[in-house]
């Protein structure tokens, strides 16, 4: 059985490290590499690093800093923001990412996902999804744009139907923003993570919702992912990411021990 990761998420605006609440309203939280840092140093399986609006604006991840972080850190990165093409990818990898991340661009040219997939194996390219549910209906619908509050737009694309075809164009692995839950830290939405473990076949990482590590335990126990991924318990320091662990191992879950 392969361990379970511990995955901090760095929102990246403007050159720093940023945090919303149901993505919006977002307070700077500090530098990047000083973070990347700290979690990497505290026992983190990897980390993900999202510039929020570079999609939004058009125009792809600063290199700068993912070189910087790719010096200091000795775990894996993933990377997202702007990625709409072949040579963006490669750029992002070749500053030192071990994987890049797509959300809009894919949901713009789900074509994207299948060159990416073809060019660079599907072991590096991952696809998030913001979802959002909709009480009024009892579904789940993808959102895209969602890192600019004036641009953020339901899709056309239910979840579950989005999830599916991913992975048929090559997606290597999913991470589901939940964003309901976004930096409310009252748990996982792990009705949602269900229906969805059922139809992914890919590793699967829960982000939105961490509160407790009692939050991380059920994601893993009761919805089956392969990560959970989560921001606010980790920059305010509720959550020690070496306690998280330790603690998960007594839970019986498969964690690499710092």
């Amino acid at each position: 059985m392969l361990a379970k990761r511990i995955i901090p998420c760095l929102d990246v605006r403007d050159g720093q490290v940023v945090k919303g609440v149901q993505f919006r309203n977002h307070e700077i939280i500090g530098d990047i590499v000083p973070l990347a840092k700290r979690y990497a140093e505290e026992g983190a399986d990897e980390l993900v690093f999202y510039d929020i609006t570079a999609s939004s604006d058009g125009r792809v991840v600063d290199k700068s800093w993912v070189s910087r972080v790719a010096e200091v850190i000795d775990i894996p990165f993933c990377v997202a923001g702007g990625i709409k093409s072949l040579e963006d990818a490669a750029k992002i990898l070749s500053f030192g990412a071990d994987k890049i991340s797509i959300n809009s661009p894919a949901l713009a040219e789900p074509t994207l996902i299948t060159r990416l997939a073809d060019r660079f194996g599907v072991q590096c390219i991952v696809v998030g999804i913001d979802t959002w549910y909709d009480a009024e209906t009892g579904k789940y619908h993808v959102n895209q744009y969602t890192g600019d509050e004036s641009r953020t737009r339901v899709t056309q694309w239910e979840t579950l139907d989005w999830v599916q075809e991913v992975q048929k164009r090559g997606a290597g692995e999913i991470v589901l923003n939940m964003m309901n839950q976004d930096g409310v830290r009252n748990g996982y939405d792990l009705d949602q993570l269900k229906k969805v473990r059922e139809v992914c076949h890919v590793p699967l990482i829960a982000s939105g919702g961490a509160g407790t590590m009692e939050h991380f335990l059920e994601a893993f126990r009761d919805a089956d992912v392969d990560g959970a991924l989560a921001a606010s318990v980790f920059h305010k320091q509720i959550i020690n990411i070496g306690e998280l662990k330790a603690y998960l191992a007594t839970q019986g879950v498969e964690i690499r021990i710092c």
